[in-house]
């Protein structure tokens, strides 16, 4: 409603009431001569002018409305992205922590297969210790 971004939002009230005292003089002075010949078209002009304030009005509350929810919405997405901030603190601790614990393993896992390949490095055999090792490694961190 382009109209209401221009205008005061006092400025429909204000209307209004203007064309429904009006209107309710119009009953008053109906008897008179000099106005008698224009009572209806009077009338039908500021009936029409209060139809249109009522309805400038609902518009008006219509938008403080969802002015107001899109309000509170934004206050729910600025509440969620601080839990979100959060979460993705406790995140990247945890990742950094199993990244460490993986890294710990397998430089655990290679030193011990350095030094027991020696052993059978001469035979050319793979020995069932050393095939547990490689599995051990491929299995989930504890």
């Amino acid at each position: 409603m382009w109209l209401v971004d221009f205008l005061p939002d006092w400025i429909f009230s204000a209307l209004f009431a203007v064309s429904i005292i009006i209107l309710l003089v119009s009953f008053l002075v109906s008897k008179l001569p000099v106005i008698s010949s224009y009572i209806l078209p009077i009338r039908i002009v500021f009936v029409i002018v209060a139809m249109a304030c009522v309805w400038f009005m609902g518009g008006i509350a219509k938008d403080e409305e969802w002015k107001q929810r899109v309000a509170e919405m934004e206050q729910k997405v600025a509440q969620s992205e601080v839990k979100s901030a959060e979460q993705n603190i406790k995140i990247v601790t945890k990742l950094v922590t199993k990244t460490k614990i993986v890294k710990q393993r397998s430089e655990t896992i290679v030193k011990y297969i350095d030094k027991e390949i020696v052993k059978y490095d001469s035979k050319c055999e793979i020995p069932k210790e050393f095939i547990d090792v490689l599995n051990e490694a491929a299995g989930d961190p504890k």
